[in-house]
């Protein structure tokens, strides 16, 4: 199956802003990039109609990333649920104008914020994050938008790490207004087998992101790539692989994402030889 490759402009910056926007999508689409991933780290980093306008002249094909960021949180545990709603609202606005049809994140606690948790604290997580985030599902829906809900690696959360957590969590409200995010550099950390786990989300993927084992390049790393396409197939998933990884020049994003060392020779290369890798792999 053929699907669009998009990158993630974190490969290269952080906070997007208009102007880096207007410096990287050029470029990205010269690369051969068919989308773009477009983090919205808070409200009014960058305009959603200019961003549209300009991605229509390319055609890149948008899709809105959200960040949780310190006290983002859909449970009273973890941070403020009202402000987490509303910054989501926000990401969901913004997906609108710049005519995305997902938000993808993860959305339900911060980022590197995890706690333990018995059995009947954990129910108690849950029905939290399905009561604060059917509203949101609600509105997706009625507007033809989806959110993604991705889990994270142990180390950034305790939430929600596995495909089948991410089901069992999310199951009432799974529907067109919301699926799962799936990350293939967390599927490999948290799955036996990543492409099990993603046969087992079939009907209910609404983004995929890839990137190297190791956050860099994709096809020079350990990932089974031929068997991850071919779980997506057999998923029925024909929607975009956005290539997510970090720069190491931008100090916040770096300590974020733990990226203490280069990932490749350089940003540039990181995001053209993953293109490349995937193309040929599509084709072959």
């Amino acid at each position: 199956m053929q699907r669009t490759i998009g990158v993630n402009t974190w490969v290269w910056t952080s906070p997007l802003t208009d102007e880096s926007l207007a410096a990287l999508a050029p470029k990205i689409a010269r690369m051969g990039f068919g989308a773009i991933e477009l983090p919205l780290e808070n409200a009014g980093d960058w305009d959603a109609a200019r961003a549209g306008e300009l991605l229509g002249s390319l055609r890149l094909r948008p899709v809105v990333v959200g960040a949780m960021g310190p006290g983002r949180s859909l449970v009273d545990r973890a941070g403020n649920v009202p402000a987490t709603q509303e910054y989501l609202r926000t990401c969901l606005a913004a997906a609108r104008r710049v005519g995305a049809s997902v938000v993808a994140g993860p959305f339900y606690a911060p980022t590197g914020v995890t706690w333990r948790m018995t059995a009947a604290e954990r129910t108690e997580i849950v029905a939290q994050l399905q009561r604060n985030l059917r509203p949101l599902v609600e509105e997706a829906a009625v507007d033809g938008l989806a959110l993604g809900v991705e889990p994270l690696n142990r180390y950034e959360t305790s939430v929600i790490n596995t495909v089948e957590q991410g089901l069992d969590a999310l199951g009432p409200l799974l529907g067109p207004g919301l699926g799962l995010a799936l990350d293939t550099y967390h599927l490999n950390i948290e799955e036996k087998r990543p492409d099990a786990a993603i046969r087992a989300a079939s009907g209910h993927i609404t983004h995929v992101q890839v990137c190297g084992s190791d956050r860099g390049a994709v096809g020079d790393d350990h990932t089974d790539w031929p068997a991850t396409l071919a779980a997506l197939d057999a998923a029925g998933y024909d929607g975009i692989l956005g290539l997510e990884s970090f720069t190491g020049e931008n100090a916040t994003i770096a300590v974020a994402a733990s990226v203490w060392r280069p990932l490749a020779s350089s940003q540039d290369e990181l995001a053209e030889r993953s293109l490349a890798y995937l193309t040929a792999l599509q084709t072959d």
